[in-house]
């Protein structure tokens, strides 16, 4: 005979039993044989006779206490019949353990003190309405709905565009129930395949929700449920693979939803898994959301599991494994340890608390084979994050897009493994973190997109490998931060023997960093021939360290760039493609030029003939600029020399026939006058041609041979009669020539004919040249000593 026992909530009262087992040693009855033994039946409506007539007699009497609350316990029985006990009210906590029911117990509508099912076999349970003064507890249960079966009272549902009559919603169903304490689910097994395993929409519990290691096939549909602690999947299995696994929509936790590795009652540790997607869109969680460890898998070929979700909208993920859009969390977010998802992770316009952890997780999707592309493995635009990103470890295949995303912490992303060859790896428009952004010693196949991103402190790159960008008719880069803002250092350099690389080439163009732009140990290299390895135009920093590893493979771009101090090497200056440096503007060198190492002022300027492929006049003018700010004014000079000499060689190729009267201008120029950046050679020319001038006109000039003109001293003629007065002086005749703009009277005074005369005009062309060419050399150098 099964065993019925009554006791109280007073702790060491015996039991007062009901009835006698028929032997003492006869074994439990086992409720999961499908073939249970007839001796253990027992009918429901015998069991519940004492309840609706008091003074009947039957199975069971009944004794209220004034202070004791009855508990209702039936041990290795099978109940035939229909346990029904809709709409009661009893002061009583029903607990049956090792039972086995004909058909589901019905509790809707009812008010008790507790249920519990211990070790029992249900073919269903029907609780909508329950109001439980304390748990409700399935432990190590088994509720299995069968194939075809009936479950007198549920609705109709739709099956295909059928309808079917009997069919019941759910395994489990505790829609609108009260529970004032907690649900205990712990190692039940609940089995629905053509409906949901447990419907509990606004389902109310005061305590938590404890489902350790239950096993779910068919959805898990708690929306809008309210729960005063947590809510506990920890090692749980939900099996709903071509549709929703947990359907959480709206929930709201006043404790933390736990669906993590667990060890409970055993020594090995069971994830908690989900075939089917985790549905939490807007649901609050006042502590933390915990995944550690947890794995979850939804059907990458099969259906769409939501109509909405069928559509051509680019930002749509129609197969994630996780869904949390809108989500508030005020503590953690922990996809972490292990953590093991083949699905999108989708948490867009979400609110969190404080840290999401990705680290140590692997995220998987399907990859798209056309656009609006659907791979993406983490969503998150929109999403405002109060701490840190944690994703050390990190190995995802699919796109991480974090566009618009607020980040109050840092992101740490250490020797993670981003993989989308060939498109978007890493999207974060508009994104602003307000620590550090650390992706270091990483291995990265694609494009990090962090165009207009906004870093409070550093973005780390270094040691970090990329190859195969996202290839776009414009341009292809591996790394793109333009118009980004860094307000400490841009650091993209070798680490630890591990060289940073960018097989796609970096571009930064509009950046803003704050300190430095750092490259040492870079290796840059663009995607096609002649394509950019290094965009750095319009990039403003303090410091540039611009000493790559090996020469770019492509052209480095410079252009209206700015920074205070630049730190660069040959292996920069060798870059395949050449450098671009208009309007490239420098304060300072790292290495600065000593006033006697003329050598380095050479190796400069021609490092930069070199690069450019070309004669640009900027780079010259910024360079001279740099080293008279610096008070090097000899080098300077040198440098605006060197560049006059390259404008005429390029005036030279590209004037034809008169490209020989150029080149002996030049020639003129440059070892005559420096080009006017050597005004002391003017003066000593200035001396040597009177000297030699005075030294002809006194020595050499022919006689005077006009009748009509007056012979002064046998040699030389006065030009007017009133001159005969004049005393000949070679100097003075030869000063006035070479002075063309004073007239000291001499050379209009004085009669030249012949050789002479071309002699004088030789003299007066020499001065005007010689005498302007001093003017402005000294009206630079009052200048510049003028500030």
């Amino acid at each position: 005979m099964p065993t019925f026992r009554r006791g109280t909530k007073e702790q060491g009262e015996p039991a007062e039993e009901a009835t006698t087992t028929a032997e003492a040693d006869r074994p439990d009855f086992d409720p999961f044989d499908p073939n249970p033994d007839p001796s253990y039946e027992v009918r429901a409506e015998d069991l519940l006779k004492p309840l609706r007539e008091p003074g009947s007699g039957g199975l069971l009497r009944w004794r209220k206490q004034a202070t004791n609350a009855p508990i209702v316990q039936v041990e290795n029985a099978y109940i035939t019949g229909k346990l029904d006990l809709r709409a009661a009210e009893l002061e009583y906590l029903f607990r049956f353990e090792r039972c086995r029911f004909e058909q589901p117990p019905d509790v809707r509508e009812a008010s008790l003190l507790g249920l519990v099912f211990r070790k029992c076999w249900l073919p269903g349970l029907k609780a909508r309405n329950l109001r439980s003064r304390n748990d409700v507890r399935l432990i190590r249960s088994k509720v299995q709905v069968e194939s075809g079966g009936r479950m007198d009272g549920e609705t109709t549902v739709r099956r295909g565009g059928d309808r079917e009559r009997g069919v019941p919603d759910a395994a489990v169903n505790l829609t609108d129930a009260v529970i004032e304490g907690s649900l205990v689910l712990t190692r039940t097994e609940i089995n629905y395949t053509r409906g949901k395993a447990i419907q509990a929409d606004r389902l109310a519990i005061t305590g938590a929700l404890l489902a350790y290691r239950l096993e779910a096939g068919g959805e898990v549909r708690i929306p809008g449920m309210r729960a005063g602690g947590n809510v506990n999947f920890s090692g749980a299995t939900l099996n709903n693979p071509d549709g929703i696994a947990l359907n959480g929509n709206g929930l709201e936790i006043s404790g933390s939803l736990l669906c993590e590795a667990d060890a409970y009652g055993a020594s090995e540790r069971r994830r908690f898994t989900a075939h089917g997607v985790l549905y939490l869109p807007s649901a609050k969680v006042a502590s933390d959301i915990v995944l550690r460890g947890a794995k979850l898998t939804v059907n990458q070929t099969g259906p769409i599991v939501v109509s909405a979700w069928k559509t051509g909208d680019p930002y749509v993920d129609p197969r994630p494994a996780l869904n949390a859009d809108r989500l508030q969390v005020d503590g953690n977010v922990e996809l972490s340890d292990g953590f093991h998802a083949t699905g999108t992770l989708r948490m867009v316009n979400a609110h969190i608390g404080g840290t999401l952890r990705l680290a140590g997780a692997r995220i998987k999707v399907l990859r798209g084979q056309a656009e609006p592309y659907y791979d993406r493995a983490l969503h998150l635009d929109g999403s405002e994050i109060n701490g840190d990103v944690e994703a050390t470890g990190l190995s995802a295949e699919g796109q991480l897009r974090l566009a618009d995303v607020a980040i109050r912490g840092n992101v740490l992303a250490w020797n993670a493994k981003l993989l989308h060859a060939d498109r978007d790896v890493f999207s974060a428009r508009r994104t602003q973190v307000s620590g550090n952004f650390h992706l270091t010693d990483a291995k990265v196949a694609g494009t990090l997109r962090m165009q207009g991103m906004h870093v409070g402190g550093n973005i780390d790159l270094y040691g970090t490998q990329l190859s195969r960008p996202q290839i776009r008719a414009s341009s292809s880069f591996s790394v793109d931060l333009r118009t980004s803002q860094v307000d400490r250092n841009l650091v993209l350099t070798a680490h630890r023997g591990r060289a940073f690389r960018a097989e796609g080439g970096v571009n930064m163009d509009g950046a803003t960093v704050h300190r430095k732009v750092d490259l040492t140990g870079a290796e840059l290299s663009a995607i096609e021939q002649h394509a950019i390895a290094l965009d750095i135009s319009d990039v403003t920093a303090d410091e540039f360290l611009l000493l790559p590893g090996r020469r770019p493979e492509g052209k480095v771009l410079l252009r209206r760039a700015h920074c205070g101090t630049l730190g660069d090497d040959l292996t920069l200056w060798q870059a395949s493609g050449g450098i671009e440096l208009e309007d490239f503007q420098y304060d300072a060198l790292t290495e600065p030029i000593s006033l006697e190492d003329d050598a380095a002022v050479d190796r400069r300027i021609e490092q930069l003939r070199a690069a450019m492929g070309g004669y640009r006049p900027g780079p010259y003018d910024q360079l001279a600029k740099m080293l008279r700010a610096s008070g090097n004014e000899e080098h300077a000079d040198t440098v605006l020399l060197r560049k006059q000499e390259y404008r005429y060689e390029a005036l030279r190729s590209g004037a034809g026939v008169l490209g020989p009267g150029i080149w002996v201008w030049s020639w003129l120029q440059r070892w005559m006058v420096g080009y006017g950046y050597k005004p002391m050679r003017a003066l000593v020319w200035l001396l040597l041609l009177l000297v030699t001038g005075s030294v002809y006109f006194e020595w050499f000039s022919g006689p005077c041979a006009e009748d009509d003109l007056l012979l002064i001293d046998g040699k030389h003629c006065a030009v007017n009669a009133d001159d005969t007065g004049l005393v000949w002086s070679s100097v003075l005749y030869n000063v006035d020539l070479l002075v063309p703009i004073v007239d000291f009277g001499n050379k209009n005074r004085w009669h030249m004919e012949g050789l002479d005369r071309w002699v004088g005009v030789g003299l007066t062309g020499a001065g005007w040249v010689l005498a302007t060419t001093l003017a402005a050399g000294m009206t630079r150098m009052l200048r510049r000593n003028g500030g």
